[in-house]
């Protein structure tokens, strides 16, 4: 079986690992997918949970335990935001909308990651950031 792609924004932080766990508590709080009472940093060291994630995954943030820095090497399950020179590739201005963000994946302009991982990005309105744009690959 091969992974599959899905899109999510969250409300902007200037933190993006702040941003990340705000998405992923909003996330968990409209549905706890049977895990109810529990953090998101709970569910991480559940086996279940994990199995849950690497067989199938939940499509949303809460597939990722954790933002990588922009630059680290390591492969998924984590969450990498995107370097400067890789958001200037599909929006030149180094700003991206949502609209843009949103065309530049469904065009094959910015390709999904790998199988179990994810990458973000700060989208902008008017040159103001105003959101994070999330968008990975389940690991199944």
């Amino acid at each position: 079986m091969g992974g599959e792609g899905w899109t999510h924004t969250g409300p902007y932080r200037p933190d993006l690992a702040a941003a990340f766990r705000q998405a992923q508590d909003e996330e968990l709080a409209r549905d706890d997918r049977g895990f109810a009472g529990r953090s998101v940093a709970e569910l991480w060291r559940e086996p279940e949970w994990i199995d849950r994630v690497l067989t199938g995954g939940t499509r949303t943030v809460l597939d990722f335990p954790l933002v990588l820095e922009a630059t680290d090497p390591h492969d998924g399950p984590f969450l990498r935001p995107l370097t400067d020179a890789e958001v200037r590739t599909w929006a030149p201005g180094g700003r991206p909308t949502h609209e843009e963000w949103a065309a530049a994946l469904g065009s094959g302009r910015l390709a999904f990651p790998a199988r179990g991982q994810g990458n973000c990005t700060v989208l902008f309105r008017d040159g103001v950031p105003v959101a994070i744009g999330y968008w990975g690959v389940t690991s199944d």
